[in-house]
């Protein structure tokens, strides 16, 4: 399987957003809870690759699929902050640290909160 098949595209991220905020859903209810509205055809196809790629799951319900996430928001999140440090950072999580220091995304009250979490890490 390629490197990137585990990242989402925008399209496939806005889809899974919609899944977890409001669980379990038809073609239908997932496009309705999109931005800027997708086709209906272009959101099946979508879910459709989302299930391909195992991050969603479906279940026959009368005459349509209800799909779930089968990919957590938490998972997704450490698989885009992985790819974001192996491609921007070299591997380098260290860098990418320094990088939201040094461009000022991190206020005093942040630091002082990721401190005391590294702090109970290492008790």
């Amino acid at each position: 399987m390629p490197k990137h098949a585990g990242r989402l595209t925008p399209l496939e991220l806005e889809i899974m957003k919609v899944l977890w905020d409001t669980g379990p859903a038809n073609v239908l209810a997932v496009q309705q809870g999109l931005s800027g509205g997708p086709a209906y055809t272009t959101v099946q196809t979508m879910l459709n690759v989302l299930l391909r790629k195992g991050k969603v799951k479906r279940t026959l319900k009368g005459r349509a699929f209800i799909y779930r996430p089968a990919l957590s928001r938490a998972d997704a999140a450490k698989t885009a902050v992985r790819d974001l440090i192996d491609r921007m950072f070299a591997g380098s999580a260290e860098s990418l640290v320094l990088g939201l220091l040094e461009s000022k995304e991190l206020s005093p009250e942040k630091l002082r909160r990721i401190e005391a979490r590294l702090k109970e890490g290492t008790e």
